[in-house]
């Protein structure tokens, strides 16, 4: 048995955990705080949260997330907090029931030391940026292994050689890897009076405001802008948008960047503010391999004619560096070696496919 932990900020965290737990042969157990999504196979637990101020004990009146991070050495871990101690009596509780093989955190400093205090291989789920801090180094120091959704071709630079060494790069992965596209041509020919651009914005808070997009709109006649998340719409498959767009603009996420990455669409990417730096980071990976035009902060109206037509010039043909198609697979043996009790913890797990031509088979398959 595999638990895995998924964070329940945005859906990054969820998509990646249904990739993965779709290739491995080893039954797996989420456990998270989202409720259980349509598909999942295995068990879920419904983890409490530890967020909400109702949740701390009267004791703690005044206090509430006093001492957060336990004098700088983890994230969260407010004193007297209901929610966190009853989060963590559920994930004990299961640890002890269950006693599974391994445990996947992505991402929780807390919840992976729980597991290693317990006895439990713990794998984490790597993210850019700034890691230096206290937590996140107890935390990749613990690991058994370091899952990065990243080409090895463009590090993350700083790393410990420590962290390299156990460390299995898996190319960026998506739900979408090697699905068809909806129509029978690569991506159509239009005339430049009906291009297409898809603006994507995630489901973990977004800093575009509505003005900026009207703006940015009527900056660029002959672009038909559509929209999903912030002030958009939301759809839960993005797929159709993907391919019928002329260029994508989206943030630097992980689960955004590897959707544009399965379609090969020309990509223009502008990172928001997130803790450690994190988009920041994978905006500077991005342009350093010439995989999408990158922009620091949301660009003036009127440079927005330019930009697009620079998107267009770049294409999406690199993308395969990014994601060569079959990373969810990577992951998922990577677990079941780990998994496994006639093996160790050593990272062959064999060779990675740098086609860029897409997996094997999709996300949903088993």
């Amino acid at each position: 048995m595999i638990g895995y932990y998924v964070h329940h900020q945005g859906k990054g965290h969820l998509h990646r955990a249904q990739c993965v737990a779709r290739h491995t042969r080893t039954p797996v157990t989420a456990l998270s705080s989202l409720p259980r999504p349509a598909g999942w196979d295995g068990d879920w637990i419904r983890l409490p949260l530890d967020t909400a101020a109702a949740d701390a004990d009267p004791m703690a009146a005044g206090t509430v997330a006093a001492d957060p991070t336990a004098h700088g050495r983890l994230h969260w871990v407010p004193r007297h907090h209901a929610g966190l101690r009853s989060r963590m009596a559920v994930v004990a509780e299961w640890i002890e029931r269950a006693a599974p093989a391994l445990l996947v955190s992505d991402v929780s400093v807390e919840i992976a030391v729980l597991a290693r205090l317990m006895g439990v291989p713990v794998v984490v789920s790597a993210m850019r940026g700034d890691r230096s801090d206290p937590a996140h180094r107890l935390a990749y120091d613990l690991a058994d292994a370091l899952l990065a959704p990243w080409p090895e071709a463009l590090p993350e630079p700083g790393w410990s050689r420590e962290w390299r060494a156990k460390t299995e790069h898996t190319g960026a992965f998506s739900r979408h890897d090697g699905r068809p596209r909806p129509d029978a041509d690569p991506r159509p020919e239009r005339p430049a009076a009906g291009r297409e651009v898809l603006l994507m914005l995630g489901g973990g808070g977004a800093e575009v405001t509505a003005a900026d997009l009207r703006m940015a709109a009527e900056a660029t006649l002959g672009w038909n802008w559509t929209v999903l998340g912030g002030p958009g719409g939301w759809s839960d498959d993005p797929w159709p948008l993907l391919c019928r767009a002329d260029v994508v603009v989206t943030h630097a996420g992980q689960n955004a960047v590897a959707e544009c990455a399965a379609a090969r669409v020309p990509t223009v990417v502008v990172p928001q503010s997130r803790p450690h730096g994190e988009q920041h980071a994978t905006a500077r990976a991005l342009a350093a391999g010439g995989l999408a035009t990158v922009r620091e902060h949301w660009p003036e109206p009127r440079d927005w004619p330019v930009l697009l037509d620079e998107a267009v010039r770049t294409g999406g043909g690199r993308w395969g560096l990014w994601a060569p198609g079959d990373g969810a697979e990577r992951a998922a043996r990577l677990l079941d070696h780990l998994a496994s009790p006639q093996t160790g913890t050593g990272l062959d797990i064999g060779p990675v496919s740098t086609s860029g031509a897409g997996g094997s088979g999709t996300c949903a398959s088993r």
